[in-house]
């Protein structure tokens, strides 16, 4: 049986941000081609689901990990490369081992995107299990 036992150290409300100055890796590309000289959707949506992690850092045991279950995000502006983007992560709802956080991406005053997180706690080895399993039926 396994048992979770993720600190609750968050309450709704509760924030975390995260600062991340947009660089050419982040740029609107697809298979090579740069389509805009901006920070991406994608780029955006990998900084949303770290900024809602820095929560899970802080809840998990040792024997626990995080795992994205849910992301959303509306891209509204854009960032440019050199511009520092403003992640912050607000805690919507802390359920049982579930933590979904709202968040929002500023840049020099402007929002540049929003949406929601999602995050599930679970045992490190009952995720070993599921991709042991996984790679047992793909050899």
């Amino acid at each position: 049986m396994i048992l979770y036992a993720m600190k609750n150290l968050f309450k709704v409300g509760d924030q975390k941000t995260y600062l991340k100055k947009v660089n050419p890796a982040d740029m609107a590309a697809f298979h090579g081609q740069v389509v805009h000289k901006v920070c991406s959707t994608f780029a955006l949506a990998r900084d949303f689901e770290w900024t809602s992690r820095l929560f899970f850092i802080e809840m998990k045991e040792a024997d626990e990990e995080g795992v994205g279950t849910h992301l959303s995000i509306d891209h509204f502006g854009p960032a440019f490369v050199g511009e520092e983007i403003i992640f912050t992560a607000t805690v919507e709802e802390i359920n049982g081992m579930n933590l979904t956080c709202r968040i929002e991406a500023t840049t020099s005053g402007r929002l540049v995107a929003k949406g929601r997180t999602a995050q599930k706690m679970i045992k490190k080895q009952k995720l070993r299990e599921i991709f042991s399993n996984r790679e047992d039926r793909s050899a």
